[in-house]
């Protein structure tokens, strides 16, 4: 075997199908999954002007899953020398015999395997060196620092690289590969009028470094935000419409997605048991996964298991069409995978016609969220509470900014109480979504 700080794409590729074949000779073993990447990337901060830091990460791992008809061993190695592939196996073979039996335990199904490995554009080498990474940053927190006299610090701004090359194989002929590429930026600005202080941040994602926002734009957006936050006070505890933002509805969104998942669905851990076929959403609303979109942040060809991904619909006119399942957990609840081991996809919401601007409007009086504060979902319940800031808008205008408020409702009827979905879709996640708008919640201030 190729030594550690040498180990390239190809030689992964054969690592991982010589372990399935040396695995699978094991004594008593009746199926093998084997998974491993390569990952590597750099990492510049600066803050004030100065290099904080520059980190460099090379990164192997490589993960053999063995079964001895419905018993599992796991090892996860990042050394790759043969000696240490050698001793994986025998160490997981072992585990393999002392674990409880499982009888939902296996291989995915040989005929949801993925057998066409599309090209989805996910893998954008740029060759940024850490002088560019660097320069970059600067740029980022200089355009902040010199938007307003009123930012007076910086937390820092950060431009980052993450390539990966993933392989999954398994003991029933499934073998496959895809490469991909993350580029990002982020600036966190600090602001001060009098008494008043605040921070905000913002940033950029991509899969191409040619797709990110300008460094300059990402700096001046992250001091404009923190610069509308200042002043920020209370409000009487009421109950009025809230807007979320896309950044807030992707954490709205994405827990709907967990209460729908297999993991919490068969351990009887969610508020949304048995609700396939039933009304969730207004009948305006619908949810897709997307796995192919090009370039997506949430884009792959097959799921953690090797199970081939595809377009389907989540959410069709407000009703829930399917949950999301890997095949461990479609046999604990009698179904079949959904290609959802790891996670959905690109998750997608399909936008209404209102931008942000008119979907303040037609709030009228109310709450508009730009950030979530700590974690106060009961994924069991539904109970959602979550501290919470933003600004206060009386007649379809921002008045001023708001803080040191509480939201609180129950799921179930948040999601029945959606007014409107926007149109202003961010793409920045792999969680697709413009700004939600909600009838009247409680939020609880002085």
């Amino acid at each position: 075997m190729a030594a550690l700080q040498t180990i390239n794409n190809s030689e992964l590729f054969s690592i991982i199908e010589g372990m399935i074949k040396s695995a699978s000779k094991q004594s008593g073993v009746t199926a093998v999954a084997v998974g491993g990447s390569l990952d590597s990337g750099l990492s510049a901060s600066v803050r004030l002007g100065e290099v904080e830091t520059i980190e460099f990460n090379r990164d192997k791992s490589i993960s053999i899953m063995i079964y001895k008809n419905k018993r599992k061993g796991v090892v996860s190695i990042t050394d790759l020398s043969a000696t240490a592939i050698d001793s994986a196996i025998k160490a997981a073979s072992r585990i393999a015999d002392y674990t409880e039996e499982d009888p939902y335990s296996g291989l995915a199904e040989k005929e949801f395997l993925a057998r066409n490995i599309p090209d989805l554009s996910l893998h954008h080498p740029a060759g940024i060196t850490a002088e560019q990474a660097i320069s970059y940053a600067k740029e980022c927190e200089a355009a902040a620092l010199g938007y307003d006299k009123r930012i007076t610090n910086s937390e820092g701004a950060t431009f980052s690289t993450h390539e990966q090359y993933y392989v999954y194989g398994n003991s029933d002929g499934f073998l496959a590969a895809y490469p991909t590429s993350k580029y990002a930026a982020y600036c966190t600005t600090i602001g001060q009028v009098g008494s008043s202080m605040q921070r905000d941040y913002d940033y950029t994602v991509a899969r191409d470094v040619h797709d990110l926002d300008s460094m300059k734009q990402v700096g001046i957006n992250a001091a404009k935000k923190t610069i509308d936050r200042l002043g920020a006070k209370k409000i009487k505890t009421c109950r009025a419409p809230v807007l979320m933002i896309p950044k807030i509805a992707n954490t709205f969104w994405n827990t709907f997605i967990s209460a729908i998942s297999g993991g919490n669905l068969y351990r009887k851990s969610s508020f949304l048991l048995d609700t396939l076929g039933q009304t969730i959403f207004p009948n305006f609303v619908n949810i897709q996964e997307k796995p192919f979109l090009l370039k997506g942040l949430g884009s792959a060809p097959f799921d953690d298991e090797g199970v081939a991904t595809s377009d389907k619909n989540i959410i069709t006119a407000g009703v829930l069409d399917t949950y999301i399942l890997s095949s461990y957990s479609a046999r604990r609840l009698g179904m079949q995978t959904t290609g959802n081991a790891g996670g959905v996809h690109n998750l997608c919401i399909s936008p209404g016609s209102d931008d942000f601007a008119q979907l303040t409007n037609k709030m009228g009086t109310g709450l508009i969220v730009t950030e979530f504060l700590g974690h106060g979902t009961n994924i069991v319940t539904g109970d959602f509470s979550h501290g919470a800031a933003g600004f206060w808008v009386e007649n379809g205008a921002v008045v001023y900014p708001v803080e040191e408020i509480t939201i609180a409702g129950n799921l179930r009827d948040m999601y029945r109480s959606i007014i409107a979905l926007g149109s202003d879709v961010e793409s920045r996640w792999s969680t697709l979504t413009g700004s939600v708008l909600l009838d009247e919640l409680t939020i609880a201030g002085d």
